[in-house]
């Protein structure tokens, strides 16, 4: 009767335990709580060594589980078939009780065709014995297995383990039938306001997300990047519309992000590529995950699990393409292998000899695995993160070092001195990847660089190739950073100039020019003042030599004199294509002034560019050009001038009063009578200076910004150009209009500390 008791009260307990298992099992709040955290207690409950959970994939007729082994989490795939014994659970749907798996009689009597995979066991040390699997089926719907393992003290599985195991299937069957259906019910719901960011500002429309839904490639590589290039919408607003959406932090690819080694030694990249998730940095204590879904709590619940040692971990959102490049850089993989590469590292590798043999070096730059190829794939990728705007190669006859130096805010500075011996080997392996010819040296040649064929950075390069003596070549390579224009609010015009500047560009016709000499940014600025008008009802032209920044919507043409289509050939093409909007990249020439007057005259906004130095010089630039000074009158909007200053770094720069004759000379250089219009009290003038960090290496400067003129054309403007009067009257009626000029800009930055009065005086002569 005690042992009857005993064996009760054993059952009862054992019973109580199996009931708070299901519990727990029906409170998971994600798979991994119930593949990974919860099996061990569960077989815990059937004094069982190990239980292995798996979940049915029917489309691809699989089952999978995920295991960790160590600090990683790794998946099992088994196929659902007679040939294992899960599969053949899962396919014939029945209870399988196994005394020992090692026993292929056992096996065949079950089925034919059942075999037992030893190979798992041989990998781990482990001896899989008894085999209990049970199916788990919800709805007559098989949603997986359940495999327990190894029966401690005894030979076989009982039937109360059996009927035990059943009740566990049925409640996980269940538990997990509920986890499906709530987050495909929470992803409908949400997906319904993914996009509203974009809808409130009028970027798409729900047509427009229907049809990226439907788009051929919207299941490859997702909604948001089909949306993004194939219908237009910018990369940084999908990423504000997605941090809204989420409640996060959106974090686009940053190479300057070191990688956590300790942090992802513990993970594969191919792990991390098919979850699509990376650590990127840690602040503060504070591990950052970048996932393409931030709000996947089953993935954040692996992610918890792998790390334990943070207490806090951030999950942000990320774009699936960055994240792939996120794990490419980290791992250094792909095209990311050798942007890690130190470049003292490459210059060891380089030989010490005697002068060259040009058709040696020559041969040397096409073999892939050259030094020559690193050197100079490092060396533009350098000067592309050291946002550079050119590179100079320049090599020097005899035993003489190669030079190269970057151009940086507007400044040419020394990168390295690469040996003399590959003056001939560098300069050829540009000449290569701009698809030059290598053997002519005795004339300029040009040709462009598609840099992500090559490197880490999707960037192109325009290449001039200059013969020098000693028959030499210099070799200069503009680096053209593919990208959207600058934002129109970015540009650091004044609030008087923002404003005739944006009336001008609303207009429906007339023209619009930006001047300015080589490199002042007028091509930025003309591309985000297009912005403001770029819209579906909108057609807006562009003819430009070459085409540096790209935005959707535009119909940009590259000017191409070798064939004979220059911007007079383009710009009457655009007369036929019936324009709303178009733009010139430059007025070189008579002929090419004449038609852009005439298409501003007959119904079109134009906007060009000229090299000039002044806005008030343009006018007589134009009319010493021949211009009809009624037609130009007439079409002329406005005249932007602009410069490019250096910009103060902003971690070191020096606060300063300026004393008595500092300031009455910058008063002297604005004009006494129009500085006391600004209303500026001179006691109160602060001015800044260079000093030097690490932050902008020492120079003290960090970016540039710009310093502007805005020349509106009013009517007195008008009756002057058609007087053809002369540049002086023409510049005291545009201040006269409320212009500022070139210098009083810049000085007016300078007293708001943005640059210092000595590079004003160097960009500004007036």
């Amino acid at each position: 009767m005690g042992d009857e008791l005993a064996s009760l009260k054993i059952q009862l307990e054992r019973r109580k335990r199996l009931m708070e298992k299901i519990n727990e099992i029906h409170s998971a709040s994600s798979l991994n709580s119930i593949l990974i955290e919860l099996k061990d207690s569960i077989a815990d409950l059937f004094d069982a060594e190990r239980i292995t959970i798996y979940l049915a994939d029917v489309k691809k007729n699989l089952l999978f589980s995920r295991v960790k082994s160590g600090d990683e989490v790794k998946d099992i795939v088994v196929p659902i078939n007679n040939n294992s014994i899960a599969g053949y659970c899962a396919q014939s749907k029945n209870v399988i009780n196994i005394k020992n798996a090692y026993d292929d009689h056992e096996l065949k009597m079950i089925h034919t065709d059942l075999k037992f995979d030893k190979s798992w066991d041989q990998k781990t040390g482990f001896r899989s014995k008894q085999i209990l699997c049970v199916p788990m089926i919800f709805q007559n719907v098989l949603i997986g297995v359940i495999q327990i393992l190894n029966k401690k003290n005894a030979e076989k599985f009982t039937e109360t383990d059996i009927q035990y195991a059943v009740e566990v299937a049925s409640a996980l069957s269940i538990a997990i039938f509920n986890l499906h259906r709530l987050a495909q019910a929470t992803k409908v719901s949400r997906q319904k306001y993914r996009y509203y960011y974009l809808l409130g500002r009028n970027i798409i429309d729900e047509v427009t997300i229907e049809k990226a839904s439907l788009h051929p490639d919207a299941n490859k590589i997702g909604v948001d990047q089909v949306l993004i290039k194939d219908f237009g919408v910018p990369r940084d607003e999908m990423a504000k519309s997605l941090s809204l959406y989420y409640g996060t932090e959106f974090i686009l690819f940053d190479p300057n992000l070191p990688p956590l080694e300790d942090i992802l030694n513990r993970i594969k990249p191919d792990k991390l590529k098919g979850e699509k998730w990376v650590p990127v940095k840690i602040e503060n204590g504070v591990l950052y995950v970048a996932m393409e879904d931030p709000t996947d709590l089953e993935k954040q619940d692996l992610i918890k699990f792998l790390f334990p040692d943070f207490k806090k971990i951030n999950f942000v959102a990320s774009f699936r393409e960055d994240i792939e490049n996120y794990i490419d850089y980290f791992y250094k993989l792909g095209k990311y292998s050798e942007g890690g590469t130190e470049l003292t590292e490459i210059l060891s590798k380089l030989d010490k000899g005697e002068e060259p043999d040009v058709e040696q070096e020559v041969q040397k730059v096409s073999e892939q695995d050259s030094v020559i190829v690193q050197l100079v794939n490092k060396i533009i990728y350098d000067a592309y993160m050291k946002k550079a705007s050119d590179i100079h190669i320049e090599p020097y006859p005899g035993k003489n070092d190669v030079i190269i130096r970057l151009r940086i805010d507007g400044r040419c500075q020394l990168y390295q001195k690469i040996p003399y011996k590959y003056k001939y080997a560098i300069v050829s392996r540009i000449k290569i990847m701009a698809g030059l010819d290598i053997a002519e040296r005795r004339k300029p040649q040009d040709g462009k660089i598609d840099f992500k064929k090559y490197g880490p950075a999707d960037i192109e390069l325009r290449v001039a190739t200059v013969p020098t003596v000693g028959q030499l070549e210099d070799v200069v390579l503009r680096i053209l950073a593919s990208g959207e224009p600058l934002p129109f609010d970015k540009l650091g015009l004044t609030e008087r100039n923002a404003r005739v500047f944006r009336e001008c560009i609303s207009k429906p016709y007339g023209m619009i020019l930006v001047v300015g000499p080589t490199g002042s940014g007028k091509t930025t600025t003309l591309h985000s003042a297009i912005s403001l008008i770029n819209k579906p009802e909108t057609k807006i032209w562009t003819a430009e030599d070459p085409v540096e920044i790209t935005q959707k919507g535009l119909r940009q043409v590259q000017i191409n004199s070798k064939i004979g289509l220059t911007f007079a050939a383009v710009l009457r093409s655009f007369l036929r294509a019936d324009p709303d909007v178009i733009m010139v990249g430059e007025m070189r020439d008579e002929e090419t002034a004449s038609i852009a007057i005439e298409a501003s005259l007959t119904g079109h906004l134009v906007f060009s560019t000229l090299h000039t130095n002044s806005a008030p010089e343009t006018v007589t630039r134009l009319l010493d050009m021949g211009m009809d000074p009624f037609s130009f009158s007439d079409a002329l909007l406005c005249i932007l001038a602009q410069r490019l200053a250096r910009r103060l770094c902003p971690e070191c720069k020096e606060i300063y009063t300026p004393d008595r004759r500092e300031l009455a000379e910058i008063i002297e250089e604005y004009g006494i009578e129009y500085f006391k219009k600004t209303n500026i009290n001179p006691a109160d003038i602060k001015l800044a200076r260079p000093k030097g960090c690490k932050n902008c290496n020492n120079s003290g400067y960090k970016g540039r910004l710009g310093l502007h003129e805005l020349l509106e054309c009013t009517d007195e403007m008008k009756s002057l150009i058609k007087k053809k009067s002369d540049i002086d009257l023409i510049r005291k009626q545009a201040i006269a209009d409320g212009m500022t000029t070139l210098k009083q800009d810049g000085i007016l930055k300078a007293i708001q500390g943005l640059t210092d009065i000595k590079e004003v005086r160097r960009v500004c002569i007036k």
